[in-house]
Protein backbone atom coordinates (compact mmCIF):
# COMPACT_ATOMS: atom_id res chain seq x y z
CA UNK A 1 0.00 0.00 0.00
CA UNK A 2 0.87 3.61 -0.30
CA UNK A 3 3.16 5.06 2.07
CA UNK A 4 2.80 8.82 2.23
CA UNK A 5 6.36 9.75 2.97
CA UNK A 6 7.97 8.02 -0.08
CA UNK A 7 8.51 9.60 -3.47
CA UNK A 8 7.02 8.48 -6.52
CA UNK A 9 10.31 7.27 -7.68
CA UNK A 10 10.35 4.68 -4.50
CA UNK A 11 6.42 3.68 -4.74
CA UNK A 12 7.09 3.05 -8.21
CA UNK A 13 9.22 0.10 -6.66
CA UNK A 14 7.54 -1.14 -3.76
CA UNK A 15 3.86 -0.19 -3.91
CA UNK A 16 1.80 -3.06 -4.49
CA UNK A 17 4.22 -5.61 -5.24
CA UNK A 18 3.99 -8.21 -2.22
CA UNK A 19 6.49 -10.38 -3.95
CA UNK A 20 6.69 -14.28 -2.93
CA UNK A 21 5.11 -14.49 0.26
CA UNK A 22 5.54 -18.24 0.29
CA UNK A 23 9.13 -18.19 -0.45
CA UNK A 24 10.81 -14.93 -0.11
CA UNK A 25 11.39 -13.99 -3.60
CA UNK A 26 11.12 -10.31 -4.07
CA UNK A 27 9.18 -10.68 -7.33
CA UNK A 28 5.69 -11.14 -7.07
CA UNK A 29 4.69 -14.64 -9.00
CA UNK A 30 2.63 -14.57 -11.88
CA UNK A 31 -0.96 -16.45 -10.71
CA UNK A 32 -2.38 -17.63 -14.16
CA UNK A 33 -5.53 -19.18 -12.88
CA UNK A 34 -9.19 -18.74 -13.86
CA UNK A 35 -10.63 -20.63 -10.82
CA UNK A 36 -10.10 -20.00 -6.68
CA UNK A 37 -11.76 -21.62 -3.97
CA UNK A 38 -14.63 -19.52 -3.10
CA UNK A 39 -14.30 -20.19 0.43
CA UNK A 40 -13.96 -16.83 1.81
CA UNK A 41 -14.99 -14.24 -1.24
CA UNK A 42 -15.50 -15.46 -4.79
CA UNK A 43 -12.26 -14.56 -6.40
CA UNK A 44 -12.36 -14.19 -10.27
CA UNK A 45 -10.52 -12.57 -12.94
CA UNK A 46 -13.43 -10.27 -14.52
CA UNK A 47 -14.26 -9.40 -11.12
CA UNK A 48 -10.83 -7.63 -11.11
CA UNK A 49 -9.33 -9.35 -8.18
CA UNK A 50 -7.27 -11.72 -8.75
CA UNK A 51 -3.64 -11.71 -6.77
CA UNK A 52 -1.85 -9.75 -10.14
CA UNK A 53 -4.44 -7.46 -10.27
CA UNK A 54 -4.73 -6.00 -7.15
CA UNK A 55 -0.70 -5.82 -7.45
CA UNK A 56 -1.00 -3.36 -10.73
CA UNK A 57 -3.26 -2.04 -9.18
CA UNK A 58 -2.39 -0.99 -5.94
CA UNK A 59 0.87 0.36 -7.66
CA UNK A 60 -1.10 2.34 -9.96
CA UNK A 61 -3.53 4.16 -7.30
CA UNK A 62 0.15 4.73 -5.44
CA UNK A 63 1.73 6.79 -8.58
CA UNK A 64 -2.04 8.51 -9.28
CA UNK A 65 -2.82 9.14 -5.40
CA UNK A 66 -5.68 7.47 -5.51
CA UNK A 67 -7.95 5.38 -3.71
CA UNK A 68 -7.78 2.43 -5.82
CA UNK A 69 -7.76 1.57 -9.42
CA UNK A 70 -8.71 -1.09 -12.07
CA UNK A 71 -6.80 -2.79 -14.68
CA UNK A 72 -8.66 -3.24 -18.08
CA UNK A 73 -7.30 -5.34 -21.41
CA UNK A 74 -7.16 -1.86 -23.30
CA UNK A 75 -7.67 1.45 -23.19
CA UNK A 76 -10.87 1.46 -24.95
CA UNK A 77 -12.32 -1.04 -22.32
CA UNK A 78 -11.25 1.78 -19.75
CA UNK A 79 -12.34 4.57 -21.26
CA UNK A 80 -16.24 3.41 -22.65
CA UNK A 81 -16.63 1.55 -19.55
CA UNK A 82 -15.67 4.41 -17.10
CA UNK A 83 -17.86 7.01 -19.32
CA UNK A 84 -20.95 4.01 -19.42
CA UNK A 85 -20.71 3.75 -15.41
CA UNK A 86 -21.63 7.68 -15.39
CA UNK A 87 -24.65 7.54 -17.50
CA UNK A 88 -28.39 6.44 -18.29
CA UNK A 89 -30.69 7.35 -21.54
CA UNK A 90 -31.19 10.82 -21.13
CA UNK A 91 -28.18 12.06 -20.04
CA UNK A 92 -25.93 14.43 -21.28
CA UNK A 93 -21.78 14.57 -21.45
CA UNK A 94 -19.48 17.28 -22.33
CA UNK A 95 -16.21 16.21 -24.11
CA UNK A 96 -13.28 18.17 -25.37
CA UNK A 97 -13.31 18.57 -29.11
CA UNK A 98 -9.72 17.16 -29.45
CA UNK A 99 -9.39 14.06 -28.27
CA UNK A 100 -7.52 10.65 -28.96
CA UNK A 101 -9.30 9.33 -32.03
CA UNK A 102 -10.11 5.98 -30.79
CA UNK A 103 -12.40 7.83 -28.11
CA UNK A 104 -13.58 10.43 -30.53
CA UNK A 105 -15.08 7.48 -33.11
CA UNK A 106 -16.49 5.91 -30.04
CA UNK A 107 -18.56 8.94 -28.87
CA UNK A 108 -20.13 9.75 -32.36
CA UNK A 109 -20.92 6.31 -33.06
CA UNK A 110 -22.23 4.52 -30.20
CA UNK A 111 -23.63 7.14 -27.35
CA UNK A 112 -26.45 8.30 -29.39
CA UNK A 113 -27.42 4.86 -29.69
CA UNK A 114 -27.99 4.24 -26.23
CA UNK A 115 -30.01 7.77 -26.15
CA UNK A 116 -27.12 9.67 -24.72
CA UNK A 117 -26.09 13.21 -26.13
CA UNK A 118 -22.99 14.74 -25.66
CA UNK A 119 -21.57 18.29 -27.15
CA UNK A 120 -17.54 18.76 -28.13
CA UNK A 121 -16.66 21.85 -27.23
CA UNK A 122 -12.76 23.58 -27.72
CA UNK A 123 -11.49 23.16 -23.58
CA UNK A 124 -8.81 25.78 -24.54
CA UNK A 125 -11.59 28.20 -23.34
CA UNK A 126 -13.35 26.95 -20.11
CA UNK A 127 -16.31 29.29 -21.24
CA UNK A 128 -16.96 26.73 -23.79
CA UNK A 129 -17.22 23.90 -21.55
CA UNK A 130 -19.51 25.81 -19.05
CA UNK A 131 -21.81 26.82 -21.93
CA UNK A 132 -22.14 23.84 -23.52
CA UNK A 133 -23.79 22.41 -20.12
CA UNK A 134 -27.62 21.29 -19.58
CA UNK A 135 -29.80 20.45 -16.73
CA UNK A 136 -29.21 16.58 -17.81
CA UNK A 137 -25.76 16.98 -18.21
CA UNK A 138 -23.45 14.39 -15.90
CA UNK A 139 -19.86 14.44 -16.42
CA UNK A 140 -17.33 16.83 -17.83
CA UNK A 141 -14.46 14.66 -19.74
CA UNK A 142 -11.11 15.97 -21.01
CA UNK A 143 -7.61 15.25 -22.57
CA UNK A 144 -4.67 16.97 -21.24
CA UNK A 145 -2.04 17.36 -23.24
CA UNK A 146 -4.69 16.26 -26.07
CA UNK A 147 -3.31 13.42 -29.14
CA UNK A 148 -1.81 14.94 -31.28
CA UNK A 149 -1.42 18.71 -30.82
CA UNK A 150 -0.40 18.50 -27.15
CA UNK A 151 -2.93 21.34 -26.36
CA UNK A 152 -3.45 22.07 -22.43
CA UNK A 153 -6.53 22.20 -20.20
CA UNK A 154 -6.47 23.79 -17.04
CA UNK A 155 -8.02 21.07 -15.07
CA UNK A 156 -8.36 23.34 -11.97
CA UNK A 157 -10.72 25.19 -13.76
CA UNK A 158 -12.34 22.57 -14.98
CA UNK A 159 -13.00 20.99 -11.65
CA UNK A 160 -14.42 24.54 -10.55
CA UNK A 161 -16.97 24.65 -13.51
CA UNK A 162 -17.37 21.14 -12.16
CA UNK A 163 -18.23 21.57 -8.80
CA UNK A 164 -20.52 24.24 -9.48
CA UNK A 165 -23.03 22.13 -11.29
CA UNK A 166 -22.13 19.24 -9.67
CA UNK A 167 -20.82 17.08 -12.06
CA UNK A 168 -18.62 14.05 -12.44
CA UNK A 169 -15.29 14.91 -13.70
CA UNK A 170 -12.83 12.52 -16.23
CA UNK A 171 -9.83 12.82 -17.99
CA UNK A 172 -7.33 10.75 -20.12
CA UNK A 173 -4.17 11.35 -18.56
CA UNK A 174 -2.19 8.96 -20.88
CA UNK A 175 0.03 11.44 -22.83
CA UNK A 176 1.22 12.84 -19.28
CA UNK A 177 1.59 9.47 -17.11
CA UNK A 178 1.51 9.19 -13.09
CA UNK A 179 4.67 10.86 -13.31
CA UNK A 180 4.20 14.09 -14.82
CA UNK A 181 0.71 14.80 -13.71
CA UNK A 182 -1.83 13.53 -11.03
CA UNK A 183 -5.30 14.94 -11.82
CA UNK A 184 -6.56 13.61 -8.66
CA UNK A 185 -4.66 16.15 -6.72
CA UNK A 186 -6.27 18.96 -8.52
CA UNK A 187 -9.88 17.66 -7.92
CA UNK A 188 -10.31 15.41 -10.92
CA UNK A 189 -12.07 12.43 -9.95
CA UNK A 190 -11.94 9.68 -12.51
CA UNK A 191 -7.84 9.64 -14.28
CA UNK A 192 -8.04 6.78 -17.21
CA UNK A 193 -4.67 5.59 -19.33
CA UNK A 194 -3.67 3.57 -22.19
CA UNK A 195 -1.50 1.63 -20.40
CA UNK A 196 -0.13 0.39 -23.42
CA UNK A 197 1.80 3.34 -23.63
CA UNK A 198 3.50 4.83 -20.34
CA UNK A 199 2.68 2.76 -17.92
CA UNK A 200 3.77 -0.33 -20.13
CA UNK A 201 6.62 1.35 -21.51
CA UNK A 202 7.85 -1.28 -23.84
CA UNK A 203 5.77 -1.58 -26.35
CA UNK A 204 4.90 -5.09 -25.82
CA UNK A 205 1.41 -5.02 -23.70
CA UNK A 206 -1.82 -3.71 -23.94
CA UNK A 207 -4.35 -2.22 -21.04
CA UNK A 208 -6.29 -0.07 -19.70
CA UNK A 209 -6.21 1.75 -16.32
CA UNK A 210 -8.95 3.73 -14.61
CA UNK A 211 -7.91 5.37 -11.10
CA UNK A 212 -10.08 6.93 -8.48
CA UNK A 213 -11.25 6.97 -5.14
CA UNK A 214 -13.86 4.28 -4.04
CA UNK A 215 -16.56 6.53 -4.54
CA UNK A 216 -15.95 6.49 -8.54
CA UNK A 217 -14.31 3.46 -8.79
CA UNK A 218 -16.70 1.20 -6.90
CA UNK A 219 -19.69 1.64 -9.93
CA UNK A 220 -17.34 1.69 -12.32
CA UNK A 221 -16.42 -2.09 -11.28
CA UNK A 222 -19.89 -3.08 -11.32
CA UNK A 223 -19.79 -1.77 -15.66
CA UNK A 224 -16.69 -3.67 -15.69
CA UNK A 225 -17.79 -7.03 -15.05
CA UNK A 226 -20.81 -6.43 -17.03
CA UNK A 227 -18.97 -5.47 -20.13
CA UNK A 228 -15.72 -8.25 -19.40
CA UNK A 229 -12.52 -5.72 -19.78
CA UNK A 230 -10.16 -7.41 -17.58
CA UNK A 231 -6.76 -8.06 -18.34
CA UNK A 232 -5.23 -11.18 -17.35
CA UNK A 233 -2.95 -11.87 -15.26
CA UNK A 234 -0.23 -12.36 -17.16
CA UNK A 235 -0.70 -8.73 -18.74
CA UNK A 236 -1.19 -7.87 -15.19
CA UNK A 237 2.44 -8.83 -14.04
CA UNK A 238 4.06 -7.04 -16.40
CA UNK A 239 1.99 -3.81 -15.50
CA UNK A 240 3.42 -4.04 -12.53
CA UNK A 241 7.15 -4.98 -13.38
CA UNK A 242 6.85 -2.17 -15.71
CA UNK A 243 6.04 0.35 -13.56
CA UNK A 244 8.83 -0.34 -11.50
CA UNK A 245 11.07 1.99 -13.98
CA UNK A 246 8.15 4.40 -15.23
CA UNK A 247 9.80 6.99 -13.28
CA UNK A 248 13.21 6.45 -14.98
CA UNK A 249 11.84 6.19 -18.36
CA UNK A 250 9.62 9.43 -18.32
CA UNK A 251 12.31 11.11 -16.80
CA UNK A 252 14.64 10.58 -19.55
CA UNK A 253 11.79 10.83 -21.95
CA UNK A 254 10.69 14.24 -20.64
CA UNK A 255 14.64 15.91 -20.99
CA UNK A 256 14.89 14.01 -24.52
CA UNK A 257 11.73 15.77 -25.91
CA UNK A 258 12.04 19.58 -24.36
CA UNK A 259 15.81 19.47 -25.94
CA UNK A 260 14.27 18.00 -29.28
CA UNK A 261 11.19 20.27 -29.32
CA UNK A 262 13.62 23.59 -29.04
CA UNK A 263 15.96 22.04 -31.57
CA UNK A 264 13.04 21.61 -34.28
CA UNK A 265 11.99 25.15 -33.35
CA UNK A 266 14.96 26.43 -34.80
CA UNK A 267 15.06 24.20 -37.74
CA UNK A 268 13.40 26.65 -40.97
CA UNK A 269 12.59 23.36 -42.65
CA UNK A 270 9.55 22.44 -39.68
CA UNK A 271 6.87 24.63 -40.02
CA UNK A 272 5.18 24.50 -36.58
CA UNK A 273 5.85 22.39 -33.45
CA UNK A 274 3.86 21.22 -30.53
CA UNK A 275 5.45 20.93 -27.00
CA UNK A 276 4.17 22.03 -23.90
CA UNK A 277 7.29 22.63 -22.44
CA UNK A 278 8.00 25.81 -25.27
CA UNK A 279 7.73 28.78 -23.77
CA UNK A 280 5.60 30.15 -26.82
CA UNK A 281 3.19 27.36 -26.66
CA UNK A 282 -0.45 28.66 -25.81
CA UNK A 283 -0.52 26.18 -22.39
CA UNK A 284 2.87 26.67 -20.99
CA UNK A 285 1.93 28.96 -17.95
CA UNK A 286 -1.11 25.88 -17.32
CA UNK A 287 1.24 22.98 -17.97
CA UNK A 288 3.64 24.06 -16.35
CA UNK A 289 1.08 24.40 -13.03
CA UNK A 290 -0.30 21.53 -13.42
CA UNK A 291 2.64 18.85 -14.68
CA UNK A 292 5.37 19.47 -11.68
CA UNK A 293 7.22 16.24 -12.73
CA UNK A 294 7.89 17.24 -16.61
CA UNK A 295 6.10 18.37 -19.66
CA UNK A 296 6.27 14.70 -21.16
CA UNK A 297 8.01 12.84 -23.80
CA UNK A 298 5.09 13.44 -26.65
CA UNK A 299 5.68 16.13 -29.51
CA UNK A 300 4.42 16.77 -32.58
CA UNK A 301 5.45 19.06 -35.52
CA UNK A 302 4.28 19.76 -39.24
CA UNK A 303 6.92 19.58 -41.97
CA UNK A 304 7.45 22.08 -44.72
CA UNK A 305 8.15 19.37 -46.89
CA UNK A 306 6.66 16.26 -47.83
CA UNK A 307 5.71 13.78 -44.63
CA UNK A 308 5.62 10.80 -46.23
CA UNK A 309 9.19 11.52 -47.85
CA UNK A 310 10.64 12.40 -44.36
CA UNK A 311 9.21 9.26 -42.26
CA UNK A 312 10.72 6.92 -44.95
CA UNK A 313 14.44 8.61 -45.02
CA UNK A 314 14.85 8.07 -41.03
CA UNK A 315 16.69 4.99 -39.94
CA UNK A 316 16.84 5.25 -36.06
CA UNK A 317 13.19 6.33 -35.12
CA UNK A 318 10.52 3.55 -36.46
CA UNK A 319 7.06 4.07 -38.06
CA UNK A 320 4.54 2.98 -35.68
CA UNK A 321 0.47 3.36 -34.20
CA UNK A 322 1.70 3.77 -30.65
CA UNK A 323 3.92 5.73 -27.90
CA UNK A 324 4.72 5.49 -24.82
CA UNK A 325 7.71 3.35 -25.00
CA UNK A 326 11.51 3.34 -24.84
CA UNK A 327 12.48 3.38 -28.18
CA UNK A 328 11.57 6.48 -30.47
CA UNK A 329 8.43 6.09 -32.77
CA UNK A 330 6.62 8.26 -35.22
CA UNK A 331 3.58 7.87 -36.71
CA UNK A 332 0.94 10.21 -39.06
CA UNK A 333 -2.40 11.26 -37.44
CA UNK A 334 -4.23 11.46 -40.39
CA UNK A 335 -3.14 7.80 -40.91
CA UNK A 336 -3.33 6.52 -38.07
CA UNK A 337 -5.37 7.65 -34.37
CA UNK A 338 -7.20 9.97 -36.32
CA UNK A 339 -7.75 8.10 -39.30
CA UNK A 340 -11.42 7.57 -38.23
CA UNK A 341 -12.45 11.04 -38.55
CA UNK A 342 -13.40 12.62 -41.43
CA UNK A 343 -11.23 15.06 -43.43
CA UNK A 344 -13.55 17.78 -42.53
CA UNK A 345 -13.08 16.78 -38.69
CA UNK A 346 -9.35 16.40 -38.36
CA UNK A 347 -9.50 19.76 -40.55
CA UNK A 348 -11.87 21.30 -37.37
CA UNK A 349 -9.25 20.29 -34.87
CA UNK A 350 -6.04 20.95 -36.27
CA UNK A 351 -4.66 17.79 -38.32
CA UNK A 352 -3.37 18.33 -41.21
CA UNK A 353 -1.30 15.74 -43.64
CA UNK A 354 2.03 17.31 -42.99
CA UNK A 355 1.94 16.59 -39.11
CA UNK A 356 3.58 14.09 -37.85
CA UNK A 357 3.65 12.69 -34.19
CA UNK A 358 6.51 11.88 -32.30
CA UNK A 359 6.80 9.53 -29.57
CA UNK A 360 10.69 10.46 -27.76
CA UNK A 361 12.64 7.45 -26.20
CA UNK A 362 15.29 6.53 -24.12
CA UNK A 363 17.93 6.71 -26.66
CA UNK A 364 20.89 8.96 -26.53
CA UNK A 365 19.39 12.28 -28.10
CA UNK A 366 22.60 13.29 -29.99
CA UNK A 367 21.29 10.03 -31.95
CA UNK A 368 18.08 11.27 -32.32
CA UNK A 369 18.49 14.13 -33.47
CA UNK A 370 21.12 13.02 -36.09
CA UNK A 371 18.20 10.81 -37.43
CA UNK A 372 15.56 13.78 -37.61
CA UNK A 373 18.09 16.12 -39.00
CA UNK A 374 19.49 13.57 -41.97
CA UNK A 375 16.02 12.67 -42.63
CA UNK A 376 15.20 16.37 -43.02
Amino acid sequence: MKNPSQSKSTLSVHAGSPGDTQFGGLVTPLFPAAAYDYHGGVRYPRYFNTPNHRAAAEKIAALENTEDALVFSSGMAAIFTAIMAQVKAGDHLVFQNDLYGGTHHAVVNELNRYGIAYTMVDASDLKNVENAIRKNTRAIYVETPSNPLLKITDLAGVVRIAKKYKLNTLIDNTFASPVNQNPADLGIDIILHSGTKYIGGHSDLMCGVVAASKKFIDPIRQSALHFGGNADANTCWLVERSLKTIVLRVRQQNENALQLATWLSANKKIAKVFYPGLKNHPGYAIAKKQMPGGFGGMLSFELKGDADKFIAKLELIKPAVSLGGVESTINQPHKTSHAKLTPAERKKVGISDKLVRLSVGIEDLEDIVRDIDSAI
